[in-house]
């Protein structure tokens, strides 16, 4: 079974390679960059199976996937990444990409998900591709409460006290208090200041 492993580290692609080493019956070539990869399949292809880092040199994204399963004949190419968001791996197996690998797989894993690969399966590690992501918390956002960031976004949608607690189901006199907070924390003068803070620093 010939396999080609393109990434530009060099300690990624020789840790791979020792992964594998041991299972009988691979032969491994190994490129830096996809330029020196499509080389490979083009003198010594297909192979059984091609693994392309993402982001390395050459690659343009999901661009290099499409021109690699040109090169490779329609035989298995799939994804390398350390990187890459769900959303990339779910495009990149719709592309038509034998698998996502995040380089963290365990060495188990990697050499599973290869035979898987070769024999023409497609291949996307079950708890990458189904964990939540954790959307990073804006520095504003850590100051406020749940409450305050409600009442913040009704300021910034150029609500009165009146309207928002009407939404919020609160005591005008409460949504008062909340304002006067909310300027404090976000160091505003008014009720409209703290809105453009917040507007131009994408709170909303």
């Amino acid at each position: 079974m010939k396999i080609l492993i393109a990434d530009d580290h060099e300690l990624v692609r020789d840790t791979i390679c020792a992964f594998l080493a041991n299972e009988p019956g691979l032969r491994i070539s190994v490129a830096a960059d996809f330029d020196g990869a499509a080389a490979l399949m083009t003198k010594e292809g297909p192979f059984d199976l091609v693994l392309l880092d993402y982001s390395m040199p050459g690659m343009d994204g999901l661009g290099g996937l499409e021109k690699a399963r040109k090169l490779n004949f329609g035989s298995p190419v799939a994804i390398l990444s350390g990187t890459a968001s769900r959303e990339v791996a779910e495009e990149a197996l719709a592309s038509g990409a034998a698998g996502f690998l995040p380089k963290s797989l365990p060495a188990k894993s990697l050499i599973h998900a290869v035979r898987f690969m070769a024999a023409g399966e497609q291949y996307a590690p079950v708890q990458f591709m189904t964990e939540k992501e954790e959307k990073a918390t804006h520095p504003l956002a850590e100051k406020l409460t749940k409450r305050e960031m409600e009442v913040l976004k009704g300021l910034v949608e150029g609500q009165s006290n009146k309207e928002i607690a009407r939404t919020l189901d609160l005591q005008e006199v409460t949504v008062k208090l909340h304002v006067k907070t909310l300027c404090r924390k976000l160091d505003a003068k008014n009720r409209t200041m703290a809105a453009m803070i917040a507007k131009n620093a994408g709170l909303f």
